[in-house]
């Protein structure tokens, strides 16, 4: 019996490694998942919870765009950068990325310090880069200060994807921020969510 039980100790230990290498491994300390070529995945993903604007009416200028994600505590890693991309609109949104601010919670008192803000023209797409990365169990609102609203109204969405820290990374796409603008100066202010 005794040989018996190392036998199948041995044979469930021998199938935990070979999926690990496949698969890749849960780190035990951070709890992160990283695959055997190296990528770094969260455990749990950041959401998404809002987006919206404190101006709705079309070439507006002073508006400011909020995006605020939440990175649970069993996420695993930390949050290191976002990017927020706009699909598919009738007019291109430019910022000023200098601009760029992020604060922890909705408390636009307790700032977040960024790295790098930069604007992927290509791919429409802006990248905040968090310096020091957000920890797991907090959340974080990254407002983006438009040069100025749209042209044409209609709802614009903006993708919005998170990475962990590292070298090689998967990106976490969270899903679309959608924010609706209207012409005739309509008053109309805010916006709402996605996925």
């Amino acid at each position: 019996m005794y040989l018996l039980n190392r036998f199948y100790q041995g044979l469930i230990g021998g199938s935990l490694a070979i999926s690990a290498g496949v698969w890749g491994t849960l780190t035990p300390f951070a709890q992160a998942v990283q695959l055997a070529d190296g990528t770094v995945y969260f455990n749990h993903p950041p959401r998404l919870l809002e987006a919206r604007t404190t101006e709705k009416g079309i070439r507006t200028f002073g508006a400011k765009y909020y995006f605020t994600l939440s990175l649970p505590a069993d996420a695993g890693e930390p949050l290191q950068r976002v990017t927020i991309a706009q699909r598919q609109a009738a007019d291109n949104i430019r910022f000023s990325l200098d601009k760029t601010q992020a604060f922890a919670d909705q408390d636009r008192e307790s700032e977040v310090s960024l790295g790098e803000v930069v604007d992927d023209k290509e791919t429409q797409a802006v990248s905040v880069v968090f310096n020091p990365p957000v920890q797991p169990g907090q959340s974080v609102t990254i407002r983006l200060r438009p040069r100025r609203n749209p042209d044409v109204p209609g709802v614009y969405l903006f993708g919005v994807t998170a990475f962990p820290p590292g070298e090689k990374t998967h990106g976490q796409f969270l899903g679309f921020g959608r924010l609706h603008f209207y012409g005739g100066g309509d008053g109309f202010s805010s916006l709402w969510h996605f996925r």
